[in-house]
């Protein structure tokens, strides 16, 4: 038996987990019709099948009709969620693997405006500014028909053969019954702690009342909210010996901080650049005052972490959900003796992110997550072995580099830079995104285990690739900032490369203009801060910077509010001209002709990325496809994706990533995948 505390079994109640790591519940947004359905089972039960030893699905499972979902739950109030429950834990059951699931009441944290229609329900009237309702205050039937509801959610999971649940009392109705900061109700459910306490333990009472002694019961709860008036150390630590003490309870999970704001919330999941596993610490006192068997998971994104957390005593159960998003294979390789194979968590949260904009969990750099029934995440021999060349090692160009050489390729790639990285490698000088060059580093190291040639330094033209007789060719040339959209005065304008790559030296009244809402605009206006100078950032959309998404703004509305930067939205960047020493900046706006003139000593304007594909159309009619993609056959998984409109030339050719359209890193990587699978 292997001697890594990671690999020890951990006894919990009369189930024995076969290792130390699980994945803590979340919620992928994957369910249909609130069912978590095959895309559902199948995200979960690659996991499984990889040495997992519990899945702590739903992120959470929604117990009430007027819980409606905030980002697509599970709705475990309908009785039809037993069957899909049942499938899910049997596949993971089968590998070896518990199941859990994490059940809620939402409380304020949702919205009135969806759903039923039903009014959101809380102790107290208070909005929460994330999902901004206004809450009802509760009555004496709301609560005892929730606290049935609990009973009745529960009792479906059991039927479906799960071997717990997991109550959330952070930031949901329970929580917002034990903070002081959101219970506004008298006694006996408000006021003290016992009367704030009374409505959660209803819930445990009541459940156990229904499932009996022997299933699991968890909560995972924030034993100190880190805010004036809120739950404090002291406090959460009595809830905790309270909870053990009760009887009723079988584990802790333990979370510090709120989740109410996007900041706070970026607190509890901390995004890359902030400290990893900054509550391990607090979660292991818990554990050390308590005594109860301890889970715990905030940014433990790589082995040596998690291995510490479990050696040191300080859980016994450790989360490592987001990393396991990058890599479900983490357990396998830890047992195989390959960590240094395990594609690493950059922190990106792109995966949070989308979630909380509505949209499906997906990681930055892993694009089979969530596609696990259509991409694989190990890569199939090729059943014919080609040449391959590839233009260009951005995180795209190493993709395809990576896909063909698994698939057993013959690769080539060709880099006009001395170094790979593309925008990535630009995005990395930031020391807060340092952590986004491991998307490169980790596919490098997989080319050279897999003798893909680079040739760096290198300007691919026609000639130089049609000289090594590919029969694929690749473009992943990326592309250049797009610097024509004003009406007048494009030369004066600077880009945000120009500011990143230190071509140019930052003003000290600046305006960067962001008509494309991502990365670039606020790294510059950081670089432009540090400096020294000051930056307005300005906008023609109602928001600045939708591209970038809750989480990921935090650290920079934190380092640029500090400067006193300006945040100008619904206004348009119209012409430059040059005013003695300064430039003359005309600013509209697209709600009406109003135009003001301004000062401004540099304009940095942020317009996207516009393909360098002169390449792609120099060997376009050289190819057998010329260019041409079925798209048809190549989201449907099956049938020829390069049309053969000119058989007896050399290659089929492709673009990926900016060489095509101005996208994200994500976009280019997957391209990537599912193009390189197909031949």
């Amino acid at each position: 038996m292997s001697r890594d505390a990671l690999l020890q079994p951990y006894q919990l109640k009369h189930l024995t987990l076969k290792n130390r790591i699980m994945t803590t519940s979340h919620e992928p947004a994957y369910p249909e019709d609130g069912m978590p359905t095959e895309r559902y089972r199948a995200y979960h039960e690659v996991r499984a099948k990889a040495g997992v030893a519990m899945t702590m699905t739903a992120g959470s499972a929604v117990v009430s009709r007027d819980s409606p979902p905030a980002f697509n739950n599970i709705l475990a109030y309908k009785d039809e969620v037993v069957r899909w429950m049942a499938e899910l834990t049997d596949a993971c059951h089968t590998h070896g693997c518990a199941v859990m699931i994490q059940l809620t009441h939402l409380g304020r944290r949702t919205g009135w405006n969806k759903g039923d229609w039903l009014p959101s329900l809380s102790p107290s009237h208070d909005r929460e500014p994330a999902h901004r309702a206004f809450a009802k205050k509760m009555e004496d039937f709301d609560i005892a028909r929730i606290v049935s509801d609990y009973a009745d959610a529960a009792e479906r999971m059991q039927a479906a053969g799960l071997d717990g649940i997991e109550l959330q009392a952070y930031g949901h109705l329970i929580d917002q019954f034990w903070s002081p900061m959101t219970n506004r109700m008298d006694a006996p459910f408000g006021g003290n702690l016992d009367n704030r306490l009374r409505f959660g333990f209803m819930v445990l009472d009541a459940i156990r009342d229904r499932v009996g002694r022997d299933f699991i019961i968890g909560v995972r709860y924030t034993a100190d909210e880190v805010e004036k008036g809120g739950i404090t150390e002291a406090e959460g630590l009595e809830i905790a010996r309270r909870l053990r003490d009760s009887g009723q309870v079988d584990f802790l999970n333990i979370i510090r901080g709120r989740i109410h704001t996007d900041p706070a919330m970026t607190d509890v999941i901390p995004v890359q650049g902030m400290k990893s596993a900054p509550h391990l610490d607090f979660a292991g006192r818990v554990r050390a005052e308590v005594g109860m068997p301890t889970f715990h998971a905030a940014r433990i994104p790589d082995v040596a972490t998690a291995r510490h957390a479990v050696a040191s005593g300080l859980l016994d159960m450790v989360g490592m959900t987001r990393a396991h998003m990058a890599d479900p294979m983490i357990v396998a390789k830890i047992r195989a003796g390959r960590e240094e194979d395990i594609r690493p968590c950059v922190g990106a949260t792109y995966c949070l992110d989308r979630i909380y904009q509505a949209g499906e969990a997906l990681c930055i750099h892993n694009p089979a997550t969530g596609r696990e029934l259509s991409m694989p995440h190990v890569i199939p021999t090729a059943e014919t072995r080609r040449r391959a060349v590839i233009v260009g090692t951005g995180p795209g160009g190493l993709e395809a580099a990576r896909v063909a050489a698994e698939r057993g390729h013959d690769v080539t790639v060709l880099e006009a830079a001395p170094e790979p990285g593309g925008q990535v490698r630009l995005t990395a000088q930031s020391r807060r995104r340092a952590e986004m060059i491991g998307i490169i580093d980790w596919r490098m190291a997989q080319c050279a285990a897999r003798d893909v040639t680079f040739w760096f330094n290198t300007f691919a033209d026609a000639d130089a690739v049609t000289a090594l007789a590919p029969d694929m060719v690749v473009i992943a040339t990326g592309g250049l900032p797009e610097v024509t959209v004003l009406e007048t005065g494009n030369d004066l304008a600077i880009t945000a490369w120009d500011i990143l790559t230190g071509d140019v030296r930052p003003g000290d009244n600046v305006l960067i203009y962001d008509d494309a809402g991502d990365h670039p605009a606020l790294m510059a206006a950081e670089a432009i801060a540090q400096a020294g100078g000051r930056v307005e950032i300005m906008t023609r959309d109602r928001s600045f910077a939708p591209e970038i998404m809750g989480m990921n703004l935090v650290p920079y509305m934190r380092a640029l509010q500090k400067t006193g930067a300006v945040f100008t939205v619904a206004r348009t960047l119209k012409s430059l001209v040059r005013s003695g020493n300064q430039l003359e900046a005309a600013i509209g706006t697209d709600y009406s002709d109003l135009v003001e003139k301004r000062l401004y000593d540099q304009v940095v304007v942020n317009q996207g990325i516009l393909p360098l594909d002169d390449l792609y159309f120099d060997l376009k009619p050289l190819s057998r496809n010329l260019g041409a993609v079925d798209y048809e056959a190549l989201v449907g998984g099956s049938g020829p994706v390069f049309p053969q409109s000119v058989p007896e030339a050399g290659f089929d050719l492709y673009r990926i990533g900016d060489a095509v359209s101005s996208r994200n890193t994500h976009a280019a990587i997957y391209d990537a995948l599912r193009l390189g699978l197909r031949w």
